[in-house]
């Protein structure tokens, strides 16, 4: 098994793990999927601008939903492990960073929204004992019991360099008709879900005709909220966040 196989074997063998721990453990499971998606309402908050522009929404809905969202990916993760160590032959190389880069995004973002909910789970009671919701002000202590800064910037530095890998891949001569010719021997394999987040994240990004400005703002927004989330004060960062989710932004 080469190095990019080995890489997306183990960051979606750690993704299979913590789907294992929450499959046994109800309220974990709840408050997991409650951090899912409140962070993909925030993203979507964040972004209007780019989820209805003729030229970036395409890419932005993309990555709010293969990236930030409260989706299941277990089939597609199967798939992607199913490959995992014929990859690299089956694919360019630029794919297979693209692959690589997508499996260490997922690793990193479960890691973090398990320790979230874990967070989240050692509040003191609050109004919803199931921990089906969360607010903001639990958002926020959940962030900052959790800390790990570096962990964050990685996650970001990730995210951004899958955007990159994508944006790349447009502009190799072919490859869009390769991965065209890929659906039928795809589909027979069992890799329909992969296949069709091959194809969304290539037209998504070959639609933008570039890349550089929309990954410019994601790098902005993202770290100015990670910035207010650690740093802010608290009731100020809550305020803020609540404005934002209804509609009421406040910069």
């Amino acid at each position: 098994m080469n190095a990019s196989a080995e890489h997306i074997h183990n960051s979606l063998e750690a993704v299979a793990r913590f789907r294992e721990l929450r499959a046994g453990n109800a309220p974990l499971s709840a408050a997991n999927a409650a951090i899912k998606r409140f962070q993909a309402l925030r993203f979507q908050a964040t972004y209007p601008d780019l989820l209805q522009s003729p030229r970036y929404q395409t890419a932005a809905r993309f990555f709010l939903y293969e990236l930030y969202s409260d989706k299941d990916y277990a089939e597609r993760d199967q798939q992607f492990a199913r490959i995992a160590s014929t990859i690299a032959r089956l694919f360019p190389q630029s794919v297979v960073n693209t692959a690589a880069a997508l499996a260490e995004v997922h690793a990193l973002t479960e890691r973090v929204d398990d320790a979230m909910a874990h967070a989240y789970l050692a509040l003191p009671p609050g109004n919803d004992s199931n921990y089906s919701e969360i607010d903001a002000a639990c958002y926020i202590a959940c962030w900052r019991q959790v800390a790990d800064p570096a962990a964050r910037q990685h996650q970001l530095e990730v995210v951004l360099a899958l955007g990159r890998s994508l944006d790349s891949l447009t502009r190799k001569p072919g490859l869009r008709m390769l991965l065209k010719m890929m659906r039928g021997p795809a589909s027979a394999a069992g890799l329909a879900s992969l296949q069709k987040f091959l194809e969304t994240g290539f037209d998504a990004f070959q639609t933008m005709r570039g890349a550089d400005e929309f990954l410019k703002l994601i790098t902005l927004r993202e770290t100015d909220w990670m910035q207010r989330l650690f740093e802010e004060d608290a009731v100020a960062c809550e305020t803020k966040l609540t404005a934002l989710l209804a509609g009421n932004a406040l910069i």
